[in-house]
């Protein structure tokens, strides 16, 4: 058998991606998985009883709408659907008040009262500009944005700190719902940046809203993996690579892997400049995950919640921000911030019928072998009592557990390595091409490169096409992605 032009190792969405790019120029592709099935974040299993279908890792996909690469890939055109709930997301406080993020402006913020105003001066201008914004948001920072003027305008409210921005809001609604969406930067939210991921996360809700996957996100990577093969390429699972030289000659070998990993599997190899450069690379907090089969949907006190895909727990501003500065302190909160998600308002094939699903995760210090589900448990019965006594089941997932299941969540870091502004700017390491190793042939592909964390494809996209341009003499992305006779403009 020939050997294939390009190698991809780890089939996680950003190895896909690559995979489905470099198969769309023609090349001929190989996969490998280490584990059982192809998806890595884009995995569903029943994880606590037959017939309740749970995301493992993300469960719900803003950026799987606004990213270029999966506009060029096409979903939807693909069977994938993706279903959006009323209420983006809710934010639930005691005495069954809430604030909550719909797609339309003007609703959000008439219901936040007295800081409407403030809300739509923040994030108005933002949603008018969120083509150029997400588009800047998903390249790396070291580039000249295609339309440099909005993204300059983000940027001067990015940088700030969450802690910082959230003084324009005077409720405790107000401040709750923007301290829900920047505490996704698992940082301090008295850190410069942290408003950033709230913007972004923010405006994205009102441009193309926070959809779940019917039927779970192993949707997303299912798609992935089938135009992989519709090009002649393959996916080979449960096939770990712990070496360089297990690996068939190729002309380029693109690694969906941590840093750590890299390191590994390049041993020997790299210039030992480059080799401490990767030493100092930093990793973020990890998770645990916990996820809830239910007899019926949570009894949450504030009604909007019960529309909402996604609700942050966690109470007010203050104590959101201490929850987070004590996990990167090195301690397990007591009453931790807590991401619930709850595909079953819109998605009916999750759970038995009249049944539901819930998955929740929090932040932990690094490697944490704690099992949180009773401080999780205790944050959902704080704002839907009666919630313990419709559970049947649960599934745990600590921290150590995360980096278990998969070798790229380094101490159950689910990002690739921490988004300070840093990190952001030079990812994995301070060179002006984040994606070239300097070893022939080689390049990152993973979280750990621009532009990080979500399920957006575009690390491994941007990887894949200097991969093309440098090893294969193909200087523009293919028109269309294998498996489709035509696609659309992704900046149309």
């Amino acid at each position: 058998m020939n050997a294939p032009d390009a190698v991809v190792v780890g089939a996680g969405p950003n190895g896909l991606a690559a995979a489905v790019v470099l198969a769309s120029a023609g090349l001929s592709v190989k996969v490998y998985e280490a584990a059982p099935a192809a998806g890595g974040g884009c995995r569903t299993a029943e994880l606590t009883l037959p017939g309740y279908r749970h995301d493992v890792c993300s469960a719900v996909h803003p950026l799987a709408v606004a990213s270029p690469f999966f506009r060029w890939f096409d979903l939807e055109a693909r069977g994938v659907r993706l279903l959006q709930p009323t209420v983006a997301y809710a934010h639930p406080l005691d005495g069954g008040r809430a604030g909550a993020v719909t797609r339309s402006i003007a609703e959000t913020a008439a219901a936040l009262g007295r800081d409407g105003p403030a809300y739509e001066r923040t994030f108005g201008p933002l949603v008018q500009q969120a083509d150029a914004i997400v588009g800047a948001a998903l390249s790396p920072v070291r580039e000249m944005p295609a339309k440099p003027l909005p993204a300059a305008r983000f940027a001067t409210l990015g940088v700030r700190s969450a802690s910082s921005l959230a003084s324009r809001f005077q409720t405790h609604e107000g401040a709750g719902i923007f301290a829900g969406v920047a505490a996704h930067s698992m940082r301090r939210l008295d850190r410069s940046g942290t408003a950033g991921f709230g913007l972004l996360l923010g405006l994205l809700a009102h441009s193309v809203g926070w959809p779940v996957v019917e039927g779970g996100s192993e949707a997303i990577a299912g798609a992935l993996v089938r135009a992989v093969e519709a090009g002649g390429g393959s996916v080979e699972t449960s096939h770990p690579i712990r070496d360089l030289s297990e690996l068939p000659d190729a002309r380029a070998v693109l690694l969906d892997v941590s840093v750590r990993q890299l390191a590994s599997l390049l041993a020997g190899r790299l210039p030992s400049n480059y080799r401490r450069a990767l030493q100092k690379f930093r990793y973020g907090p990890g998770v645990c995950k916990v996820d809830w089969a239910l007899r019926e949907a949570v009894p949450w006190q504030a009604e909007i919640c019960k529309e909402a895909g996604t609700v942050h727990l966690g109470g007010t501003f203050p104590e959101i921000a201490s929850a987070e500065a004590e996990v990167v302190a090195g301690r397990h909160p007591e009453r931790p911030y807590v991401l619930c998600a709850q595909p079953g308002v819109v998605d009916q094939s999750r759970a038995p019928a009249g049944r539901q699903t819930l998955w929740t995760y929090c932040h932990v210090p690094s490697g944490s072998a704690r099992d949180m589900s009773e401080a999780i448990a205790a944050q959902i019965e704080r704002f839907a009592p009666g919630f313990r006594d419709l559970v049947v089941a649960r599934s745990v997932m600590t921290a150590a557990g995360m980096e278990s299941y998969n070798q790229n969540y380094i101490g159950g870091d689910i990002g690739g390595g921490i988004q300070d502004l840093r990190q952001t700017i030079f990812r994995p390491a301070m060179r002006w091409s984040p994606y070239r190793v300097p070893v022939p042939g080689v390049y990152l592909c993973s979280s750990s490169s621009p532009p990080g964390a979500g399920v957006h494809g575009r690390c491994g996209e941007l990887a894949a096409l200097l991969a093309l341009r440098d090893r294969f003499g193909v200087r523009e992305r293919p028109s269309s992605p294998i498996g489709l006779a035509a696609a659309p403009d992704p900046m149309a």
